[in-house]
């Protein structure tokens, strides 16, 4: 977190975000399964209808209830959040809450999504997260080092 509360969207995930965007516009959510948010860009829109028919679909094959309506509040709950040129944002305190952000963040992914960590609740994810760890201990060395 730096001056004003801010963040700062990496360049590599800025640069997706403004394509998928078709300019400067974040959204983010609370992760469904991990204590993290997910971030993507506007254009994942698109297919977040189709999920939710696939959704739909493979609930009825296995005769398992859908609740499409609340499914849909669900994936088109995130907050559209405006970034500037250099990627600073402000998150809203609810999605600091749901994500257990602290003072600083981790982007770990591509694709149409990727999520966004507190490195300390990355740092206790099982084995299968040991690359994201690995990589979000190195850039909090560099970053200490920075500031020494």
């Amino acid at each position: 977190m730096g001056d004003k509360g801010r963040f700062v969207l990496p360049p590599d995930f800025r640069n997706m975000v403004k394509e998928s965007s078709e300019g400067r516009v974040l959204c983010l959510a609370s992760h469904s399964r991990f204590g993290c948010l997910v971030g993507f860009g506007l254009s994942r829109q698109l297919e977040l209808d189709a999920q939710l028919d696939r959704e739909e679909e493979m609930a009825s094959r296995v005769g398992r209830e859908f609740d499409r309506e609340i499914r849909e509040n669900q994936l088109f709950g995130f907050k559209r959040i405006p970034f500037d040129d250099s990627g600073r944002f402000t998150m809203p305190d609810f999605l600091q809450s749901q994500g257990q952000v602290g003072d600083a963040l981790y982007f770990q992914g591509a694709g149409p999504s990727f999520t966004v960590w507190n490195p300390a609740i990355l740092a206790q994810q099982n084995d299968d997260w040991n690359g994201a760890k690995a990589a979000c201990a190195d850039l909090l060395t560099e970053a200490e080092a920075k500031r020494k």
